[in-house]
Formats: structure tokens, sequence, C-alpha cells
């Protein structure tokens, strides 16, 4: 049998063997796996207040708790995802179990400051190999069309349930226990999907090759030195030396990223993953709608406890508008995609995210909840639940095998690094208003950062329709699924 028969002999056997009962198998130990790594993005957000107070930490310093975890996730994503495609998604899967459960441990034992933030970090490597492993193998193991599409609803679902069900799980566990409890729950969880993962998930090829680690440290450096400037910015302004030096350093540093990536035999990022004109308008829309999305769960979070003295709990519960709806549309989308083309139903949902986005921004210190709060709510969770999929989708479909990994690492990597960068600038936005009272700059700051989200989203509409809307629609929204399975 040819190398090219026995690969396509092994990629037949992960999509069918089993049938749909292991199928069902594979996708919900991919799913329930992702879910913690998204969950671990907002699990933190109902605990702020009460990290704030246990820690002694400022209002920029406390962004750090996030931007640890998402900075390292998203930088070293790229990396993780070759280790994948050159040592096999399945053992890297589980290693990254591994290390994001124990890393899990350490942030919910934190003493200090720097060990918690330190620990965020670890635990941003241990999801930089488990995301893109885990979206790899969903592409592997469902063909592009009816199933793939299906599977990727799940998948975008379980992303956009788990940014909402972290702060109502983050919410109760710091009400009735403490924040550090949410943490702990990952590791019963991920011994779990390791069992289950060595049982049912298929191995997949492994590739000769070599790590681009100058490219993995560039851009995880270069990233990370713009967040740092940027947050510097807030308390230092922007003509500072210290703010100056880091901006300019991480532009330089990206800079040179592109350049090693040019270069590079085997590039973390193969640019010709840039190539395809919707793929490209896919990366740029999802760095600009997470970014507002993060800003969202960071600031209104805060708002609910700190303006409306609400519990941890009660603000968890607070989102459970958006997060009811964003199930409701997110599960109808399959159907949606087989009567309308895929960039009609992305362009709906961010432009619904980016009307209640725009509702919610004008909240003050007056805001009633049911009308402020929770309506814009639920126009930003239908936008969400229509938006997440056929975004995923765009940013994988007509990727390579051998670029599988990359591909899956790249639509990871600009959602983390997007949002890191946008708290950021959302965090320096709010913290130029100031008033006399601490509820009252809770409210200005968190209705000026979600204007800037606003903004963002605005960007984002923009980027879908002359990027991601095609020229002319195609004459079948339905024949792409007339293909046949691979």
């Amino acid at each position: 049998m040819t190398t090219t028969a026995r690969r396509a002999s092994t990629a037949a056997g992960q999509r069918t063997d089993g049938g749909p009962a292991r199928a069902s198998l594979i996708l919900a130990i991919i799913c329930i796996s992702y879910f913690m790594v998204i969950l671990d993005n907002s699990i933190v957000f109902t605990g702020l207040p009460q990290i704030r107070s246990d820690m002694g930490f400022s209002e920029t310093g406390l962004s750090w708790i996030t931007n640890a975890y998402v900075l390292v996730f998203g930088g070293l994503l790229l990396l993780g995802a070759r280790a994948g495609d050159l040592c096999g998604h399945r053992r890297m899967f589980l290693s990254s179990l591994v290390v994001f459960s124990l890393t899990s441990l350490l942030v919910g034992a934190a003493q200090s400051q720097w060990w918690l933030i330190g620990a965020r970090a670890l635990q941003g490597v241990g999801a930089a190999v488990l995301a893109p492993s885990a979206l790899s193998l969903l592409t592997r193991s469902f063909a592009e069309g009816r199933a793939r599409d299906r599977a990727m609803a799940a998948y975008s679902a379980v992303a956009g349930l788990g940014a909402a069900l972290g702060l109502v799980v983050g919410g109760l566990v710091a009400d009735l226990v403490s924040w550090r409890a949410g943490f702990f729950l990952n590791v019963p969880i991920g011994v779990v999907m390791m069992v289950m993962a060595v049982r049912f998930l298929p191995e997949t090829e492994r590739r000769r090759g070599r790590f681009d680690i100058a490219g993995a440290l560039l851009a995880t450096v270069g990233s990370t030195a713009l967040v740092l400037g940027i947050v510097d910015a807030a308390d230092l302004g922007w003509t500072a030396p210290l703010t100056l030096t880091p901006l300019s350093a991480g532009v330089v540093m990206l800079g040179l990223f592109v350049r090693v990536e040019r270069r590079a035999a085997q590039p973390i990022v193969p640019l010709r993953l840039f190539a395809g004109r919707e793929r490209s308008g896919a990366y740029l829309t999802r760095m600009l709608y997470m970014g507002a999305m993060m800003g969202f769960f960071f600031f209104t979070a805060q708002f609910v406890q700190s303006v409306y003295h609400w519990t941890p709990l009660q603000a968890g519960l607070a989102f459970l508008p958006m997060t009811l709806v964003n199930f409701v549309v997110a599960v109808q989308v399959p159907k949606l995609l087989e009567r309308f083309a895929r960039p009609r139903v992305l362009l709906a949902g961010v432009v619904l995210t980016t009307l209640g986005m725009v509702w919610l921004s004008r909240l003050d210190l007056h805001t009633p909840y049911p009308t402020g709060v929770a309506l814009p709510m639920v126009l930003i969770g239908a936008g969400q639940g229509l938006a997440l999929a056929p975004l995923t989708s765009s940013g994988v479909d007509g990727v390579a095998p051998a670029d599988a990994g990359a591909g899956a690492g790249l639509v990871n990597t600009v959602h983390q690094i997007g949002s890191a960068l946008s708290l950021s600038i959302l965090t320096a936005v709010a913290a130029a208003v100031s008033t006399d009272d601490a509820a009252a700059d809770i409210a200005a700051r968190s209705g000026a950062a979600l204007t800037g989200s606003a903004t963002l989203l605005a960007l984002a509409v923009v980027a879908v329709l002359t990027l991601i809307v095609p020229m002319r629609a195609p004459r079948n929204a339905r024949s792409r699924y007339r293909r046949p399975a691979l």
C-alpha cells in the first residue's frame, strides 16, 4: 500500500470507525476538555473582587490575572499546534490535560500575587497544547460538510457556554467556598477526560519535522511586550519611556516574527494560511470579536458586584440571559447553515452582538438590571450563538491536512492574543475615567470600556462585509453538503 493510500485509509478510519456512537463520544471528550480551557478564561471574573481584596491587586494589576493566562495561551498555541502535527494530536492532547490539571491545582493554592500570576501563565502552557489538539482531532474525525458543521456547532457552543457558565460556576464556588475552588474542580474533570481519551480518541499520523522555536518565542514575547506597554500606559501615560519601550519592542519582535516565518523551512505559521480571503477575514474578525467579548465579561462582572452590590453567585447568575439564549441559538446554527450561506449567518451574529454591546455600554450608576443589562445580554447571547460556529469553520475549512495543526492553532491564537490585547486597551481606557466615588468609578469605567468593546465589534462587522461576505452569493447554500464524505 502506498503512503498516500495509507493516509487516506487512516483518515477514513478515524472518521467512521465505531459509527455515530463513537463519533459522539469523540465529540464529547473534545468538547468537555475544551470547555475546561474556556471555563478558566472566565471563571476568575466573578472572583476578581475577592482576589483583589485577598491579595491587594491594583485595578490594572488585576488584569494580569487574565492576561498572564491568555498571553501564554495565545503565544504558545502555534508551537502547541506544531507539537501535535509532529508528535501526534492524541499524545499531545493527553500530555496537555496532565499539565492543565496540575497547574489548576497550583492556581487554587496561590498565596501571593506573583504565585497566582505565574501559575496562571503555566496553566496557559497546558491550554496552548490542549486547544489546537482538540480542534485538530475534531477536524480529522469529521469530514467537511454536514458532519463537521454539526461538530463545529457543538464545539463553538461550548466556547460560548464555557465563557458564560464560567461566570456562574465561579460565582457559585466563590460565594459558597472560595474563588480557589473553581480551579480545584479541573483536577477530577481532567483525570476523567484522560481515561476517556486513552480509551476512545484516535491517534493521528506523526510527521517528521522541526520545531520553530524562534517563531514561537518572538510571537509570545512580542505580544507580551505590547500588552505590557498598553497596561503601563494606563498608569504612566502613552509618552512615558516605560510605555514606549515595550510597545516599540513588541512591534519590532512581531515584525521579526513575520520575517522568520517567511524564511523558516517549517514555520509554526505557514503564511499560505493567509492566502484565502475568507480565512484571513475570519482571523481578523475573531481577534476583534473575542477581544470585545473579553472586555464584556471582565467589566460587566465587576459592574454588577460593585454597583448593584451583588454576591459573586448573583453576579454569575446575572449572565444567564446571555447563556440561555446563546445555547438555544447555537444548537440551531447547523439548520440555519443549510438554508443560508455561512457568511450571512456570521454577519447576522456579529451585527446582533454589536447592537447588544452598544445598548449595554449606556449603563451608569442608576442603570436598572432588567432593561439596562439583561435585555442587551439577550442580543449579545443570540449574536454569539450565531457567530462562533461559522467563524470557526471559516478559519479551518480548506486547510491542507499537513497544515491542520497550524490552522487550528492560528484560529485559537488570534482568539487569545486578540483577547489579551483588547483587554489591555480597554483597561487603559477605563483607567482614564475617575470620579469621587468607588461605585461611580466602576460604573463610569465599565461604560467606557464597553463602548470600546462596541467599537471593536463595529470593526468586526466591517471586516465581515469586506473580507468574508462573498462578492456573489452561491447558487445554492445546500450544495456544499453534496460532496462525498472523505
